[in-house]
């Protein structure tokens, strides 16, 4: 929760792409419910970079190979964004697993949006493995990242019906929405304290 309900709640962000939903953040939570302290990436040509640095937000970047293992990268990236003042982190559109230390570093949690309606379609392609099973119904997530791979508590979720769905790519594009409205909403809940507890790590 934020100071008295005054100060914003610092909030760190990684993501890996173009950084639609860290733009959806930023236009929405940043500078009122939560303020995004840090944006970090593990690919240096990163568009999200570029948004986050427009708006005047430190970023740093954490690529593989500069790290011996995933452990050593982790362990970098969250005291670059605890040092900042993180008390949270949201992945948007973070490509990378994270290990448990890192997940560690933010006892008010950590949050995912993943494009599909959990537990159904969990990691990588997720609309891509929709379509392949022949579905109708689409949708987006956010939960508290755990250990496993999109198995964490749900936070909340949103369907839209596409009968006629063929191809990945339309099926993202009006998911986009979705996730530009979910995301902040569940921040501003993190901010306010009334999401449930986050799963704890070893």
């Amino acid at each position: 929760m934020s100071d008295g309900g005054t100060a914003p709640f610092p909030l760190a962000v990684l993501a890996s792409g173009e950084g639609t939903n860290l733009q959806a953040l930023l236009d929405s939570v940043h500078g009122h419910e939560a303020e995004v302290v840090g944006v970090a990436s593990d690919r240096p040509g990163a568009r999200a970079l570029e948004r986050a640095r427009a708006a005047g937000v430190s970023t740093a970047t954490f690529p593989a190979a500069e790290f011996p293992d995933r452990a050593a990268r982790d362990e970098a990236m969250a005291a670059w964004l605890v040092e900042r003042g993180a008390r949270a982190a949201v992945l948007a559109g973070y490509m990378a697993l994270l290990t448990p230390g890192f997940l560690g570093c933010f006892p008010a949690g950590v949050l995912n949006v993943h494009p599909s309606l959990l537990p159904a379609f969990p990691g990588l392609r997720a609309v891509e493995q929709a379509v392949a099973h022949g579905a109708h119904v689409f949708g987006v997530t956010v939960h508290f990242v755990d250990e496993g791979v999109d198995t964490g508590p749900i936070v909340a979720q949103r369907a839209v019906e596409l009968p006629d769905a063929t191809d990945p790519a339309e099926v993202l594009a009006a998911l986009r929405p979705l996730e530009h409205d979910l995301l902040p909403k569940a921040v501003r809940r993190l901010a306010a304290g009334t999401l449930p507890a986050p799963p704890t790590t070893r």
